[in-house]
C-alpha cells in the first residue's frame, strides 16, 4: 500500500493544475491576511487606527521614474514583466487604446498635413509612428541591378509558348546510300522524293527508286543508247507517277506500281533539265531555253510554251496554289508565269536582280504568294519575292554556290544546298534568314536538295556520289538521341 501511496504522490506533484502547498505565499495573499487582522483588531483609537491601516496598506500606486506613478493592477496575480519603454510613448499608446471606439471623424486631405505638424510639434514625434508594429510609408528601390531570385524561381507567370527549347540537330547523316556515276551537273535535277516515300534517283542512263520505308531498290527505266543520260525527275502530286526527262530532247510518262512507260512525249530541240507538276499539266525546261505545257491526259499533249529565257532553263517549281509558275535560267533570270488557257503567254514578272545561273527555286507552302531564288558561283545570293508585286522582300549573301532550295514547313525555315566554295547544307530561320545549322559532310558540290513526305528528312546528293539523309525536321525532337556505332550505308545499285 506504501508504493501506492508514493506513485500518488507522485502523480499529483507533477499535476501543473493542482496548488503547489509547499511554496511561500503568494504577496496578495499576504496583503489580504495583513489586512483581514487589521481590521479585526481595535486596541486604538480611530485616529491611531486609520493610520496604521494606511501604514500596513500596501501603496496604491508605485513610485516610477521622473516623479510620476504607475497605477498597480487590482487584480490578483503574479509578477509580471513591465519592459522599459519611453514614458511618452506609453502615455501616447494609452490615449490610442482609449480611443479605438470611438468613431472616427472624417477628416478632409488639407487639415491632414496639419494635424501631422501639430502631432510633431507637441510630441516630439508622429502619432501615427508610435502605433507597435505600425507599417507605412513608401517601399526602399532596390539597388540597380539587383535580381530577386525568388521572384524568379516562384513567379506564377506562364511562359511564353514561344520561348522553346531549341531541337537537337545532328551533325551526322542517318543514312548514306551510294549514288555511283551520278552526273556533276549544275544544270540538272536528278532526285525527287514522292508521296509514297519513294525516292527517284537518275544515275547516268538509269532510274533507281529507293522504298524509303522497306528499303528496297528497284531499276525503273535505263537508256537504250548508252551515250544518251537522264537529265531530270518529278513525281506527280499523288506520288503515282513518275515524269523522266533525257538527253535525247523527250519527255517520258511511267506508272511505279505496274514498272510501265504510259507515254513519252517530244517536242523538244534539246536536253529537258527541269520538270514540274501541276495536278494534270507537266511543265518541262529544256537547254533551248523553251518551257512546254503538256496535258498527260490527252493524245495531243503539248498545249502552249512559254518563251522568255535565252539560255538553258535549270529551274522549274509550280506554286502550292498552282496560280504561278516560277522558272530560272543560265541567262540570270526568274520569271513568273500566270496558270492561263487563253492565247497570252507572257511572263507577270522578269527579275533580274541575280549575277548568276538561277537553278534553286521554291515556293513557299504556308504562304503560297512568296518564292526563294538562289543564284549561282558568281551571285550567291538568297532572294525572297513576292509573286503578287514582283519585289524582292530580303536578300542574303551566302558566299557560295546556291544548287538547291527546300522550304521545311516542320519549323518553317529554308534549306539550302552549296556547292563551290562550302560544299555543305545549310539551315536558316525563315523569315529571318538567320543560319540554324550547317550539315557537313559532302566531299563535293551539292546537286540537289528533296524533302520526305513527313517533312522530317532531308535528302542531299553531291557530286561525290553520295545521297546523304538529313533527319533534322522531326517535331519534337528534344532529346539528343543515343548515339550510333556506325552510319548504315547502302549502295543504290
Amino acid at each position: 500500500m506504501s508504493q501506492f501511496g508514493f506513485e500518488n504522490d507522485i502523480h499529483n506533484v507533477l499535476r501543473l493544475d493542482m496548488p503547489i502547498t509547499n511554496a511561500p505565499m503568494a504577496r496578495w495573499q499576504r496583503k489580504a491576511s495583513t489586512s483581514n487582522s487589521t481590521n479585526t483588531s481595535s486596541l486604538s483609537p480611530n485616529k491611531s487606527t486609520s493610520r496604521s491601516v494606511s501604514l500596513s496598506k500596501t501603496p496604491s500606486k508605485t513610485p516610477g521614474k521622473n516623479g510620476k506613478t504607475q497605477n498597480t493592477p487590482s487584480k490578483a496575480g503574479g509578477d509580471r514583466f513591465i519592459p522599459t519603454r519611453n514614458n511618452k510613448q506609453l502615455d501616447v499608446a494609452s490615449f490610442l487604446i482609449s480611443k479605438e471606439n470611438e468613431p472616427v471623424e472624417e477628416t478632409s486631405s488639407s487639415t491632414a498635413p496639419n494635424q501631422k505638424a501639430w502631432s510633431v510639434t507637441l510630441n516630439g514625434y508622429d502619432i501615427e509612428e508610435a502605433k507597435i508594429l505600425h507599417l507605412g510609408g513608401k517601399p526602399l528601390n532596390a539597388p540597380e541591378g539587383y535580381q530577386n531570385n525568388l521572384k524568379v524561381l516562384y513567379s506564377q507567370v506562364p511562359t511564353p509558348v514561344s520561348i522553346k527549347k531549341s531541337r537537337y540537330i545532328s551533325s551526322v547523316p542517318e543514312r548514306i546510300l551510294d549514288a555511283p556515276d551520278i552526273k556533276n551537273d549544275f544544270y540538272l535535277n536528278l532526285m525527287d522524293w514522292g508521296r509514297q516515300n519513294l525516292l527517284a534517283v537518275g544515275l547516268a542512263d538509269h532510274v533507281y527508286l529507293w522504298d524509303a520505308g522497306a528499303g528496297d531498290i528497284h531499276l525503273l527505266k535505263k537508256m537504250e543508247d548508252v551515250n544518251e543520260y537522264i537529265c531530270s525527275v518529278s513525281w506527280s502530286k499523288d506520288g503515282n507517277f513518275l515524269a523522266i526527262g533525257t538527253s535525247d530532247c523527250k519527255v517520258e510518262l511511267w506508272d511505279v506500281q505496274y514498272q510501265k512507260r504510259l507515254r513519252s512525249m517530244d517536242g523538244h530541240s534539246a536536253r529537258v533539265g527541269c520538270l514540274s507538276w501541276n495536278d494534270h499539266v507537266l511543265s518541262s525546261g529544256s537547254r533551248s531555253g523553251l518551257i512546254h505545257q503538256h496535258d498527260v491526259r490527252v493524245a495531243d499533249h503539248h498545249i502552249f510554251t512559254f518563251g522568255g529565257h535565252t539560255q538553258e532553263v535549270c529551274g522549274l517549281t509550280w506554286s502550292p496554289d498552282g496560280k504561278y509558275l516560277a522558272s530560272g535560267g543560265n541567262d540570270n533570270m526568274v520569271y513568273i508565269w500566270p496558270m492561263t488557257s487563253g492565247s497570252e503567254y507572257q511572263a507577270i514578272h522578269a527579275l533580274s536582280e541575280h549575277q548568276g545561273a538561277v537553278k534553286a527555286l521554291a515556293w513557299c507552302p504556308w504562304q503560297p504568294s512568296i518564292l526563294a531564288s538562289g543564284g549561282g558561283t558568281s551571285d550567291r545570293h538568297i532572294r525572297i519575292w513576292n509573286a503578287n508585286s514582283g519585289s524582292c522582300i530580303s536578300a542574303l549573301d551566302t558566299c557560295s554556290q546556291i544548287s538547291s532550295l527546300v522550304f521545311a514547313p516542320n519549323y518553317k525555315e529554308l534549306v539550302s544546298g552549296h556547292g563551290f566554295a562550302h560544299d555543305k547544307v545549310i539551315i536558316w530561320k525563315y523569315p529571318s534568314l538567320t543560319k540554324v545549322a550547317e550539315l557537313e559532310g559532302h566531299e563535293d558540290r551539292v546537286l540537289n536538295l528533296a524533302l520526305s513526305p513527313d517533312g522530317s528528312t532531308m535528302a542531299s546528293v553531291a557530286a561525290d556520289e553520295t545521297i546523304r539523309l538529313w533527319k533534322s525536321f522531326e517535331k519534337d525532337a528534344i532529346k539528343k538521341p543515343k548515339p550510333t556505332n556506325s552510319i548504315i550505308q547502302q549502295h543504290i545499285r
